[in-house]
């Protein structure tokens, strides 16, 4: 703690939450003197998700408006937080937010455009979400060539290549990284390769309170 605070003292100009966030865990990794210190709670975590799996595929299978339930399913990944809810209470609550409506929910536009579609990005957050988000990618790669970008190296417990592999993502999208290895995808540090992939894909679908942050003032439309 002494560090993080000696290293915000310097006014060091970040722009984004995600930039505070690395450099922090930075010292995290020093101490613990692992590159990967939430390699426990991801694994936990996705093994969690991976054991809902069948009952997601169910629900979207029986789904009035599979396109918006498969959304559904993704956001509902977002909102498991690991540090809030433990494993007796997720089916629960997974019902609970599958039942739920969307408060925003921009899908007319979204169906309009993914008529039209052909290569969607989905950027990726956490590990264990990501178990969700390949429920959607599935569902899209039935029709649309599908993306999944993920963090560049360990960081909190964002969901990286080693991750997404591990539950099977490359089965319904190519898997890439973002070159960034804050828990945002913060465009200045990306690499030319995501950047490309960014301003080409047709569609792209944002996860999770970093890349929010990272992404706010980019130049193209993020669903």
């Amino acid at each position: 703690m002494c560090e993080a605070f000696e290293d915000y003292s310097r006014n060091k100009p970040h722009r984004y939450a995600p930039e505070v966030c690395k450099d922090m865990h930075a010292i995290v990794k020093q101490y613990t003197g692992s590159a990967d210190p939430y390699a426990e709670v991801k694994m936990r975590d996705i093994q969690i998700a991976l054991s809902l799996e069948d009952e997601l595929s169910k629900a979207l299978m029986d789904a009035m408006d599979p396109i918006v339930t498969a959304l559904k399913i993704a956001a509902t990944g977002n909102v498991m937080d690991s540090a809030i809810y433990s494993g007796r209470y997720i089916e629960s609550f997974l019902k609970e937010e599958l039942d739920m409506p969307f408060a925003i929910c921009d899908d007319v536009p979204f169906k309009k455009e993914l008529e039209k579609a052909k290569r969607i990005l989905i950027i990726g957050d956490n590990a264990g979400e990501a178990v969700f988000d390949k429920i959607l990618a599935r569902h899209l790669s039935a029709d649309h060539e599908v993306i999944y970008a993920v963090r560049a190296e360990a960081i909190i417990n964002d969901v990286t290549m080693m991750d997404a592999l591990c539950v099977g993502m490359d089965n319904f999208a190519t898997i890439v990284s973002t070159g960034c290895g804050a828990p945002g995808a913060v465009m200045e540090t990306c690499s030319e390769e995501f950047l490309t992939l960014f301003h080409g894909a047709d569609i792209v679908i944002s996860k999770g309170q970093g890349n929010y942050e990272a992404l706010s003032d980019a130049s193209r439309s993020i669903f």
